[in-house]
């Protein structure tokens, strides 16, 4: 009697929460509607008409995604370079911060200066770090290629050598791997010490605790990285666009700088959604790739243990 008497007054109490609930996340849900949910709609329309911002948008059906696929070198070239960049600089980067995480993981004094220190550099901004960059591969006053000189080697262009620019972009994108190798850290102190202790006790060397340990149980986290890389790295702008706009001779043209041009420079809106969507789509193809295949070398604790 007592449970049917209280359930009357917990429902109430539930609708409240509720009620207030829905209150408290309205302005977020306005917000998603109005500033995230609505253009990415719009842009599905706009991505079948000519617009160009001072005329009402024209249908046109999918011409757009034809002359992309079909007559446009530039999409070609943009979409080249960027997966460059992805393929060359993700698989980098993880290595790289991979690394720094092993040797920042060890006992030793200062380790907490160390590890800021390294982190420093992810949160500086993107235009500061480019324009450093940009003073570091100067082919004539930069700082490599006076320390190149002092060897007696002639330091190549750069940013302003069609065949070096590209590979320049990618050796720059490790300045921020210590944002990674924060991440990384977590995870590499997560892993039990026992099992370590186990392989010691029976024989097992440094490289193969790292083989058959340390690294199985962190590929959650190079997952994370991975996918968040890929992601990032195919929505590359702000080096391109403050160092070199895309050039030379297009040779770091960079997809969204591709778009950016075409949207805001030639105004062609219509367009630039047909090519939004298609790099929503190249990313959501390798992203539904790289989860099918986690499957086969990602390691997850609780699911060993069911």
């Amino acid at each position: 009697m007592r449970n049917q008497r209280s359930r009357p007054g917990l429902s109430r109490l539930r609708r409240r929460e509720a009620i207030e609930g829905y209150l408290c996340i309205t302005p977020w849900m306005l917000g998603f509607l109005v500033f995230t949910l609505g253009p990415i709609i719009a842009t599905v329309y706009l991505s079948l008409t000519e617009y160009n911002m001072f005329m009402p948008p024209n249908f046109i059906g999918l011409q757009n995604y034809r002359h992309m696929f079909t007559n446009d070198n530039l999409f070609w070239q943009a979409l080249k370079v960027t997966t460059i960049y992805t393929f060359a600089s993700v698989p980098l980067g993880i290595i790289a911060g991979y690394s720094l995480a092993l040797l920042l993981n060890q006992r030793i004094k200062g380790l907490a200066l160390f590890r800021t220190i390294f982190y420093m550099p992810a949160v500086v901004s993107g235009v500061a770090v480019a324009i450093v960059f940009q003073w570091i591969f100067n082919p004539e006053l930069g700082l490599v290629n006076a320390i190149l000189s002092y060897f007696g080697i002639k330091g190549p262009m750069w940013f302003a050598s069609r065949q070096w620019a590209l590979p320049t972009m990618i050796l720059m994108s490790l300045w921020g791997v210590g944002g990674g190798t924060v991440i990384y850290l977590a995870g590499l102190q997560g892993v039990p010490t026992e099992l370590y202790e186990a392989a010691e006790l029976d024989g097992a060397s440094a490289w193969q605790r790292l083989i058959h340990i340390t690294i199985p149980i962190t590929t959650p986290v190079i997952f994370f990285q991975l996918i968040m890389g890929l992601i990032g790295t195919f929505q590359t702008f702000t080096q391109a666009y403050v160092i070199t706009n895309g050039g030379p001779a297009n040779a770091t043209l960079f997809y969204v700088l591709y778009l950016y041009r075409t949207g805001w420079q030639y105004f062609q809106m219509g367009y630039a959604s047909s090519l939004a969507w298609v790099l929503f789509l190249i990313i959501l193809c390798f992203t539904v790739i790289l989860f099918r295949s986690s499957r086969h070398w990602v390691y997850y604790e609780a699911q060993s243990r069911g």
